[in-house]
């Protein structure tokens, strides 16, 4: 992939959907068990969350992807940019969990 956007130019398509995708794996995963052995019944409602989660973790790994590998690839500053972008992920799958269960009118 061929861009002349700079803060661009080192990214890999195949390696930046992988990183999306695991970001966006792990709360699917999660969330998934607590609808299969949760005690109550599984609800329409739940697909929003179901869809906006994981979508903040897609979006986080993706981000994560480009500051520790394309922006900051060594040194000290990928530590410190490896660090900064595991707590934007957290952060951001708890505002996709907010706003998910918003509209559902779940969050209280």
């Amino acid at each position: 992939m061929q861009t002349n956007i700079e803060y661009l130019k080192g990214i890999q398509a195949k390696s930046a959907l992988v990183a999306a995708a695991i970001g966006a794996s792990t709360p699917l995963s999660w969330l998934l068990f607590l609808v299969i052995f949760g005690k109550g019944p599984f609800e329409n409602w739940m697909f929003i969350p179901l869809g906006f989660i994981p979508a903040g973790g897609a979006i986080g790994g993706f981000f994560f992807y480009l500051m520790g590998f394309v922006w900051f690839p060594s040194g000290k500053s990928k530590l410190a940019a490896i660090i900064f972008s595991t707590m934007l992920y957290f952060v951001g799958i708890w505002l996709s969990a907010v706003l998910a269960f918003s509209i559902t009118g779940h969050w209280d």
